[in-house]
């Protein structure tokens, strides 16, 4: 799948602020209280002149806080990705561009742009594995019109935590929705030896309706083996999910 990305990244709130007076501008959240930008067409249209008004901007922006200009552009799986950071009025860093992807994923131009933002990666991978592309969510969305997307519907939260309350709260909300559905799913007066969590945990899989079905499944077994232990089901639930390619974490 294509990927492009032309993007000002720096801190939600911050970028919030900064952009308030322009129509075309919307911040996506993402994670780690960052924010993203869309570098679009009218938004250049919106400030003065063309690319020396738009560094111009990025140096006025970049006083209130580190921001980053990346570019990324993947199309079957060849392409290239480029960042420069700007800190204090100045750019402190870049452009640095690759077409080469087989060195450490520090030294990506991203993820070291992300890095010089304060990004910290939140895994204990070695750091040949570490992405901060992927930490802040940066694979979230492919191109431009997705990312301008998410950040019109953020536009209703006044701050990052405002958002992020509000994000919790849907999350709990789908979670008590999954979890009523498989209540209904599940066959009355007959046990599972894993609840909805641990069936979540064996699978890797979030609330939804799989959960139920995997729950369904588990009382299905109980009545044609009888009961079973938590390791016998869990051998059984890898099977059954592996016939319906809900794909495992083993």
């Amino acid at each position: 799948m294509p990927y492009e990305l032309n993007a000002v990244i720096g801190r939600f709130d911050q970028l919030r602020s900064l952009t308030a007076g322009i129509r075309e501008a919307a911040v996506a959240p993402l994670r780690q209280r960052m924010g993203l930008v869309p570098v679009t067409g009218r938004l250049l249209e919106e400030l003065p002149g063309s690319a020396p008004a738009f560094e111009q901007t990025l140096s006025h922006w970049s006083r209130g806080g580190p921001i980053a200009h990346v570019e990324a552009d993947f199309h079957g799986g060849d392409g290239h990705q480029s960042a420069a950071v700007w800190r204090g009025g100045a750019q402190v860093w870049g452009p640095a561009r690759t077409r080469d992807f087989t060195g450490p994923r520090d030294d990506w131009p991203i993820n070291a742009a992300l890095a010089l933002l304060d990004v910290v990666p939140r895994s204990t991978e070695e750091a040949d594995h570490r992405d901060l592309f992927l930490e802040v969510g940066l694979g979230r969305e492919q191109d431009t019109d997705g990312w301008q997307s998410a950040g019109r519907t953020a536009r209703w939260a006044a701050t990052y935590d405002e958002w992020h309350a509000e994000r919790q709260a849907e999350q709990e909300r789908t979670a008590r929705a999954a979890a009523e559905l498989e209540r209904s799913r599940r066959l009355p007066d007959v046990p599972v030896a894993l609840d909805g969590k641990a069936i979540m945990d064996l699978l890797g899989l979030p609330p939804g309706p799989l959960i139920g079905a995997a729950t369904r499944h588990l009382q299905d077994l109980h009545l044609e083996r009888g009961p079973m232990s938590p390791e016998e089901a869990a051998v059984g639930l890898r099977t059954w999910a592996a016939e319906q390619g809900a794909g495992s974490r083993g």
